[in-house]
């Protein structure tokens, strides 16, 4: 790596949530930047007024932050290249497209949609590549007043040079682009605000951004930038388009692949340091087999030419799989502790703050049992709800194909009566009661143990039998015993 300091950027546009291509985006530039001891900028690209919000603006900010991709510069941090949102910098844009105007590399152009369409239909019909054919290129002074007395506001477009455009990619070696096929784009809109490729040079530029690191959608937009930054004598920076992100169905990600914003990751439950570790695995590899890397680790390793030149496919099966796999390594206190929120949103407690020492002990033997089951924490609240509730609410299948099996009842009787006075309620002495029982009855332990699960939870699978009846207490297990009796034989009279 040379000797200049690596500076780079993320600059999302505030028009929607942070996504996971974008916060990929953030994550490779920032893990570059760490790696090299360089500069991560963060910039606010809000020119879209239309769709542009403030609420979208601090969904960004709130995203990076729950992700941990701290920004050395940026909004709230301030910096030398400010101000960091593209609105706040008008009069720079307006100022390179003078000095573009004045040196004839730039035009104003005072051509109606109407006009534009109409040229490129005749181009269309001519077989010609469609493009501006620069009707206003050599306007007379004369001719600009007159389309400005009928009212027309003109916007300043760029005269592309006739040549090859060649740059050196970062990750696929050497691009060309035909600039016979490049129209002269425009660089600033008729109401005064820039366009897109035009104020993302300006502010790289004089932000001293020296790789852009950015997904392969860009790659079309390169060679009109680096026209840009050849017209106004700028340093061209090193470029780096990352494949992008593909759905299992190799289609474009959306949110039918689970892609949802970063945020909704964390409402549902998922710890950051995991999403981080696998959105870093979504097109790039350390090169061993090794998956789970903490985020000093992912700086140490992280370099370009482990970048996969191939697009990435999301899958929540495994992101699932590297947040259980945190979610296993992590101390019952801190699991607790994060969990607490989740069981305060679904009523299972009122007041995380004030838990009593009983209540808290007993959340804390509910998570030990589950930790090595869940893969986040929206699913524990449904996996483990039956230790939160008075009645619970018994799967229709699990009660059809498992509680009303003949001879089911007389079954949870007998182990209802056996460990209503069982003496000691610990896990040796409440399996010989079921085993006891099993024998007395002269059936599997499979037999017993289905229904009483159902009986218990509501549901076909969950934790060891006999460790969950521990948790649940030997008051709740008889009295939940007693209403799944109950509610078969209530079953029963509606059936016949």
């Amino acid at each position: 790596m040379e000797d200049k300091k690596i500076r780079v950027r993320f600059a999302p546009s505030p028009t929607g949530m942070l996504h996971i291509g974008g916060a990929r985006t953030a994550l490779f530039n920032w893990l570059y930047a760490r790696h090299y001891n360089g500069t991560f900028v963060l910039r606010i690209e809000d020119t879209d007024q239309v769709r542009s919000t403030e609420e979208a603006v601090n969904v960004i900010l709130e995203g990076m932050k729950w992700l941990g991709l701290d920004w050395d510069e940026g909004p709230g941090k301030g910096g030398e290249y400010g101000p960091y949102f593209q609105m706040q910098r008008l009069p720079l844009y307006q100022e390179f497209a003078e000095e573009l105007l004045k040196d004839e590399k730039a035009y104003y152009c005072y051509c109606t949609r109407e006009e534009l369409a109409e040229s490129r239909e005749k181009q269309a019909r001519e077989g010609k590549n469609p493009k501006y054919d620069r009707h206003c290129l050599n306007l007379s002074e004369e001719e600009k007043k007159r389309y400005e007395a009928e009212g027309r506001k003109p916007v300043i477009r760029l005269k592309i040079p006739t040549r090859e455009i060649v740059f050196n990619d970062l990750l696929r070696g050497e691009v060309t682009f035909d600039g016979e096929l490049l129209s002269d784009f425009v660089i600033m809109k008729s109401d005064g605000i820039p366009t897109y490729n035009y104020a993302v040079v300006i502010d790289d530029a004089l932000m001293k951004i020296t790789d852009v690191m950015r997904g392969d959608d860009h790659i079309s937009n390169t060679p009109k930038q680096i026209v840009i930054y050849e017209a106004l004598g700028f340093d061209v920076p090193k470029f780096a388009h990352i494949p992008m992100i593909m759905g299992q169905d190799h289609t474009r990600l959306s949110k039918r692949h689970g892609a949802t914003s970063v945020m909704e990751y964390k409402k549902m439950g998922y710890i950051p340091e995991a999403v981080v570790n696998y959105i870093a695995h979504l097109g790039w590899s350390s090169g061993g087999e090794r998956e789970i890397f903490s985020k000093e680790e992912l700086i140490k390793e992280f370099t370009l030419d482990k970048i996969s030149r191939h697009a990435a496919v999301f899958s929540m099966d495994k992101l699932n799989w590297f947040n259980s796999e945190y979610l296993k390594n992590m101390s019952i206190d801190s699991l607790t502790e994060m969990l607490l929120p989740f069981l305060k949103e679904a009523n299972y407690i009122e007041d995380e703050e004030n838990l009593s020492p009983k209540k808290n002990e007993y959340i804390k033997e509910v998570v030990k049992l589950m930790q090595g089951r869940i893969k986040n924490f929206a699913q524990f609240v449904d996996y483990a709800d039956y230790f939160f509730v008075d009645k619970i609410n018994i799967d229709p299948q699990a009660f059809d194909s498992v509680l009303s099996k003949e001879g089911v009842t007389g079954i949870l009787q007998a182990l209802k009566e056996k460990l209503s006075v069982l003496k000691c309620w610990d896990e040796e002495s409440i399996e010989n009661a079921v085993r006891e029982v099993a024998s007395s009855l002269q059936i599997k332990g499979g037999q017993i143990i289905h229904p009483t699960r159902v009986a218990l939870s509501g549901k076909k699978v969950g934790p060891g039998l006999f460790e969950l009846m521990v948790v649940l207490g030997q008051d709740k297990t008889v009295k939940r015993l007693k209403e799944a009796i109950e509610k078969i034989e209530e079953a029963k009279k509606i059936g016949s």
